[in-house]
């Protein structure tokens, strides 16, 4: 499924990765929403099947060049590239508007993922029976992930592993957000910000040519789960990916119409209106990351009360979010046929 891609259309998928990275980053987001809409969904699954045995000898056997032909490495090269560029950009962005304006950043993606729904809907012309129950089925799964309640933490690394192949579904799997996932694994702290800001602490050292850290068991207990749960991601990613490549190709219909109504089951974890629960330490104190903010637990949702400004301005940029899917669609499909 690989494509000839003129420099526009490079361009563009490293900001599509941007995208896809920046959501990937918010507890209730799924990066995979912004593949299926961005319409690289199925080139994306595809390319992460060729991880495989033949792909493995190509590496061992020093034909890089065979291999980054046969893993599409431009398409997946240029993502990744959009990903990590937003790692260090745009989702700092992100976190600074969920920090100050919350409310209005919520709305913004209820928006984008109703727009998503109705673009994906309009176009998925086989609804029956089947394809009504498959949607339904997926939208009390993707209903009753959001209603779960957090475990407790657990640094098994056993668990760890587990915990990364489940994580890494928000890429593969629109509709599921890999970061809420961990939440409700009890997990998120442990591997989004404890282990990550175990290995920023060793990197710095590392420059500074201090290797104090190989006698610090805890720090090697954290580089251990962050390593742990890397590899779980990998797995999960390259497994996941030949499980949906082969749905995909053996039942397409059923597969797109479970996706619809997990993408519309997750409405309700990034439904605007609602409160933090903060994650607390054995003291009852609220946990602070790294940048000084507190870390989420879990929300408690509310219905909006129509009698203030704020409500309405919420609803505002609902509709922005909507508007920015159906453009963004809409100049896809405008490139698309040129």
């Amino acid at each position: 499924m690989q494509q000839t891609r003129t420099f526009t259309d490079k361009i563009l998928l490293v900001l599509k990765g941007l995208a896809m990275g920046a959501a990937n980053k918010v507890p209730g987001v799924s990066g995979g929403v912004v593949a299926f809409v961005a319409g690289f969904y199925e080139e994306f699954i595809y390319s992460l099947q060729k991880v495989n045995i033949k792909a493995f000898k190509l590496l061992i056997s020093g034909r890089f060049r065979s291999l980054y032909r046969y893993l599409n490495g431009r398409f997946l090269g240029l993502l990744i590239l959009g990903m990590l560029i937003s790692y260090f950009s745009v989702s700092k962005i992100l976190d600074y508007l969920i920090v100050h304006f919350e409310l209005y950043v919520w709305s913004a993606f209820f928006g984008m993922i109703i727009g998503s729904i109705y673009y994906i809907s309009k176009d998925f012309d086989e609804w029956d029976r089947n394809s009504v129950i498959f949607a339904l089925l997926g939208i009390i799964c993707g209903i009753g992930i959001s209603f779960l309640e957090p475990a407790r933490e657990n640094d098994n690394l056993w668990f760890v592993f587990i915990c990364g192949m489940i994580s890494v579904s928000g890429m593969t799997l629109p509709g599921l957000s890999g970061s809420f996932i961990l939440i409700l694994l009890g997990n998120y702290v442990l591997l989004l910000v404890d282990s990550v800001n175990a290995l920023y602490d060793t990197m710095a050292e590392i420059i500074l040519l201090d290797f104090s850290f190989i006698d610090n068991s805890e720090r090697i207990r954290m580089l251990q789960v962050l390593f742990v749960f890397a590899a779980g991601s990998l797995a999960g990613l390259v497994s996941l990916s030949h499980l949906l490549g082969y749905v995909l190709k053996t039942r397409k219909k059923e597969t797109f119409a479970v996706i619809i109504g997990f993408i519309a089951g997750s409405l309700g974890v990034v439904w605007p209106w609602k409160e933090k629960i903060y994650k607390l330490n054995d003291a009852g104190e609220i946990l602070i990351d790294r940048e000084g903010n507190k870390i989420i637990d879990n929300y408690d949702r509310f219905l909006p009360q129509f009698d203030s400004s704020e409500t309405w301005l919420a609803v505002f940029f609902i509709l922005i979010g909507i508007f920015i899917v159906l453009g963004l669609a809409w100049y896809e499909n405008r490139n698309s046929r040129k």
